[in-house]
């Protein structure tokens, strides 16, 4: 037989708080500035929820910055790609021309 689910929590124990990402910013520049313990004593957190924020922010940084490099790469190679585009129409008029000439 199925049990049933309900949506009240277990007695001893209390919901999950969800925090936004501009909270999430203001602690860990709170962290930067007291320290990670105090800054979790002073906002009601565990430190170890300051430190994943922490290491997210951080991945998402670089993630970030890879994207930029990556960005950049592009555009680069967009430009070489043109410039040899129009080397290759330069050369087909020659070849035309002089192919004229020639008859």
């Amino acid at each position: 037989m199925a049990r049933k689910t309900t949506t009240k929590p277990r007695a001893g124990t209390t919901e999950r708080k969800r925090h936004g990402e501009e909270f999430k910013r203001e602690a860990l520049g709170l962290a930067e500035a007291v320290g990670v313990s105090e800054a979790a004593k002073s906002l009601g957190l565990y430190s170890s929820q300051l430190y994943d924020w922490r290491s997210k922010a951080e991945a998402a940084k670089s993630r970030g910055q890879i994207s930029n490099e990556q960005a950049k790469e592009i555009a680069r190679l967009k430009r070489q790609l043109a410039d040899k585009d129009e080397e290759l129409t330069i050369v087909k008029k020659f070849v035309k021309y002089f192919a004229q000439e020639l008859k």
